[in-house]
């Protein structure tokens, strides 16, 4: 079990200043910690203020997660712009983030020490996140039936048009009803397989 970052220990205005500077990208680590040593220099006389190593664990952490939050705006976006959503695409779209999410959090809740919560809360809160994930599972499942559903009516509908316009094709032409059958199995019902 990981133990809890000395970040997260820190003062709310002394973790949010580095948040911010994190999430910003513009400086490197050394200049970083260079610029966190002038903002809090009380903090940085007493020795309170985090390691270059725990700021840049810290920094992955955060950029992991920031890029999970960008990656899944950008999907919504795109979803959203890209679809009339008559398969439901952005329920789709919005349970895989979900799904994402109750990932991070369960790694996350896995790497809590031991300090931050006791076992029976940490079984409490998996047990909460199995309950949710079920429901999430059987959400997923219903999406999918009711998206195969509609994909079989699209190709109900489109077959249905096709025999109709072969129907009035082979009246126009005057053509037997071998000459229809060959059409329909060659081409209608291939279609189909």
């Amino acid at each position: 079990m990981a133990r809890k970052s000395s970040l997260d220990k820190l003062p709310d205005v002394i973790r949010a200043y580095i948040q911010g500077k994190l999430a910003d990208n513009r400086l490197t680590l050394d200049e970083l910690i260079a610029d966190l040593q002038r903002a809090f220099p009380e903090e940085a006389e007493a020795g309170e203020l985090p390691s270059r190593s725990a700021v840049g664990r810290y920094g992955q952490k955060l950029e992991r997660r920031l890029s999970a939050i960008r990656a899944s705006t950008e999907a919504a976006k795109i979803i959203r712009a890209q679809t009339e959503d008559k398969e439901d695409a952005r329920s789709e779209a919005l349970t895989a983030m979900i799904q994402s999410e109750l990932f991070e959090s369960i790694m996350n809740l896995q790497e809590a020490s031991d300090e931050e919560m006791t076992p029976a809360q940490r079984i409490g809160l998996l047990a909460e996140a199995a309950k949710n994930i079920a429901t999430l599972t059987r959400s997923s499942v219903t999406l999918k039936r009711y998206q195969e559903e509609a994909e079989e009516l699209g190709r109900q509908k489109l077959l249905r048009e096709q025999e109709n316009n072969l129907q009035e094709i082979a009246t126009a032409q005057g053509m037997n009803e071998e000459q229809v059958k060959f059409w329909r199995e060659r081409f209608l019902m291939g279609r189909r397989k």
